[in-house]
């Protein structure tokens, strides 16, 4: 059973927008003999590539949701999630990582490390998923690997290390030196499917010997058997030196560095191997669950079919046929027939067809075991969910979903688009977790949120195609808070006399910021002034207050609410009395704790030609934002810089027409800032109008 674990894996692609993913899989697709053609990522066959299967996806030549397929190399089964590149879609990238071992993070020769690697880099470290690093790219112009293995030393705090060397570059670039078999590797025939071996050039010869020492340098901390042979100065085989990097990389201590094009069908196949050689099995990799009938106790899972089933529901499509649900069996497993309990309802589910997918296209298969990603047909339940057997109650731990940060209001064009767009909607929100959608109150419009303006259009655009709902879309809103900026204190009384009994409550104390949390409630009250049945209303009074905040209506967050005295009255006093006395007091005490209104920041790098810079800087500038640095890398530029979302919008286009189009920019959120006053007030404006305009 070891032998068929340690021959599984479970790998992501990942990496910043256009450094070749889909590419990269496409190729290794071809040489595993999974498909029998190559296509291009923006298919001019009209094709597009095999993992790319949305119609958007092909026509835009960008991956919006992750794929799943699987492959063979080297008797190793590798099942392989090609993730997008847009910060738009993290979510995608969030929920693979969660569920893969090992990874390949794909940078490009020219750009290097890129804002969005950062991202990436750090998803990589919360789920510490161990990785091999890719330069790819290495026959376009400007082309320099070693610069590329020094950011990810600097920019990226990893200890990078060169496993190969490039033979040649740009428009010469061949192949590559193997610095553990020391031989040259090039890539014949139309596809580059032929390998053949070399002895390594002369004029190469001393930099691949200076490279090896380096690499055997780093790899002796991992082995004491390595470190001998070095001392003794006796040939150190290539299977000892591979042990080695394989512990450092399981250990994330290492991050063995591979070069090739993947477009020009150039170092894949060497990839590959090291796919199989450097990176974890199933059972390499320890995954934790927590016991629900132990108080949420640490259970370390093994790749184990004999034990008790524990599987996590990871991805959900909604196709033509019902829902599909991506799992990974990490304990157990999972057969046709079985009957397995949904942790999060408590609900029991009978398994009845599962399958093997790769892309958009599945085999049915009669059992998923530990170690495995698969599929389930019509089950019913949410991203996230654990399913185990009925003997244990296990549950994984949830992935981390940011918050939405951008707003638009849709409103469909006639009744059957009605009909259509909320069955999209449905779906969207199921499958996503970062897009939400709710019907605003004050004007009866659909609103959606998401993570950027791409987000949203690709949905928008979904929705059309899909599900023929044409719907017409307001301007977007941004997700402003309102917070507190000084202590204040307050002191309420509720009295309602009625016929009857009355309502009666004083609730008395202070409210100040608090930084880094959305709300803290704090109770100090002595002496039962409030009675200790009445606390939790009060809680419950305050929390009523953040959704719609006094000032201007946006959610309320950062603030400390101490309460430490009151009043009550034997008869009068009621759960609902001190709710609407907690409700008094906060708007007493938050109108003069000098309320400020804050917005999203984004962190926003554009990568431009040199000539432009001084441009591109003035068109942040004068979108309120903040330059935080700009670095020369070879012909581009890039400027690192902090803007307020809501000067974000239609950037892509000012952009285009500032640089003549050959400029990029890529924005995720960053924290949130106060606003300035005079922007306070033109908030404030539209805010009345649009109230005005309801009404």
């Amino acid at each position: 059973m070891a032998t068929r674990i340690e021959k599984i894996r479970n790998i992501g692609i990942s990496a910043h927008i256009d450094s070749g993913k889909t590419t990269l899989t496409e190729r290794i697709l071809f040489y595993t003999k999974r498909i029998h053609a190559i296509h291009d990522v923006k298919g001019k066959d009209g094709v597009g590539a095999t993992m790319d299967s949305m119609e958007l996806e092909k026509e835009r030549g960008i991956t919006i949701a992750s794929a799943a397929t699987y492959c063979e190399w080297n008797n190793h089964e590798i099942n392989i999630i090609d993730t997008p590149g847009h910060v738009d879609f993290t979510i995608e990238v969030e929920r693979s990582l969660r569920v893969l071992d090992g990874a390949i993070l794909v940078l490009c020769s020219v750009g290097g490390v890129q804002s969005q690697s950062i991202t990436v880099d750090q998803q990589m470290k919360r789920y510490k998923v161990p990785c091999i690093a890719f330069i790819n790219k290495c026959d376009r112009s400007g082309a320099n690997p070693f610069r590329v293995v020094a950011q990810l030393k600097d920019k990226l705090g990893h200890n990078a290390v060169a496993m190969q060397i490039p033979v040649g570059l740009e428009a010469d670039h061949e192949g590559v030196v193997d610095l553990v078999t020391m031989k040259a590797i090039y890539f014949d025939g139309d596809n580059g499917e032929t390998i053949r071996e070399e002895e390594i050039p002369e004029s190469l010869m001393d930099l691949a010997m200076e490279k090896r020492e380096v690499l055997i340098d780093a790899a002796t901390l991992f082995s004491d058997e390595l470190t001998e042979a070095v001392l003794e100065e006796t040939p150190i085989p290539a299977e000892m030196l591979i042990d080695a990097m394989r512990k450092g990389t399981l250990e994330r201590k290492i991050t063995p560095v591979f070069m090739g094009s993947a477009y020009k069908n150039k170092a894949v196949q060497p990839l590959l191997d090291a796919v199989t050689q450097l990176l974890p099995c199933p059972a390499d990799v320890s995954n934790q669950a927590l016991d629900l009938d132990q108080d949420e106790a640490q259970v370390t899972l093994t790749s184990d079919d004999t034990k008790p089933t524990v599987a996590l529901a990871f991805k959900l499509e909604d196709g033509q046929y019902g829902q599909l649900t991506y799992i990974r069996v990490y304990q157990g497993k999972l057969a046709k027939g079985d009957t397995v309990v949904n942790v999060r309802t408590g609900r029991k589910i009978k398994i009845g067809r599962l399958a093997r997918m790769h892309a958009n296209q599945m085999e049915d298969i009669v059992g998923i075991s530990a170690g495995y990603i698969g599929a389930l047909f019509g089950v019913d339940c949410a991203s996230g969910d654990t399913f185990t057997d009925r003997s244990v109650n296990l549950t994984m731990t949830s992935m981390y979903v940011p918050e939405p940060v951008i707003s638009l209001a849709i409103v469909p064009k006639d009744n059957k688009a009605e009909i259509n767009m909320s069955k999209a909607l449905n779906r969207f929100s199921k499958e996503d977790p970062t897009f939400r959608t709710y019907v605003s109150e004050e004007t009866g419009d659909t609103i959606i949120s998401g993570m950027g303006e791409l987000h949203l259009e690709v949905y928008i655009e979904r929705m059309r195609r899909e599900y023929n709902a044409e719907v017409t879309s307001g301007a977007p809103r941004v997700a402003y808070r309102e917070t507190i900026t000084r202590r204040s204190e307050f002191n309420y009384t509720h009295k309602k006399q009625t016929g009857g009994s009355g309502q009666y409550g004083r609730v008395a104390g202070y409210m100040e910021p608090v930084d880094g949390e959305e709300f803290t409630f704090v109770n100090e009250v002595t002496g039962g002034s409030i009675p200790t049945q009445f606390i939790s209303a009060c809680e419950k009074g305050f929390r009523n207050c953040l959704p719609k905040g006094p000032k201007m209506e946006f959610p309320v967050t950062g603030v400390k609410v101490v309460i430490d005295d009151g009043a009550s009255h034997s008869v009068d006093s009621s759960e609902m009395a001190f709710q609407a006395a907690a409700r008094g007091a906060f708007l007493e005490g938050y109108m003069k704790a000098a309320p400020v209104i804050h917005e999203p920041i984004m962190k926003v790098a554009v990568e431009t030609p040199t000539e432009f810079q001084g441009g591109v800087m003035g068109s942040l500038n004068q979108r309120r934002g903040m330059i935080i640095g700009s670095q020369d890398e070879g012909p581009m530029c890039v400027i690192e810089s902090q803007v307020p979302l809501a000067e974000m919008f239609g950037y892509s286009t000012v952009l285009r027409s500032l640089t003549q189009g050959k400029a990029q920019f890529t924005m995720e959120f960053a924290t949130y800032r106060q606003v300035p006053q005079s922007i306070s007030e033109e908030i404030a404006k539209k805010h009345q109008e649009e109230k005005k305009n309801v009404a």
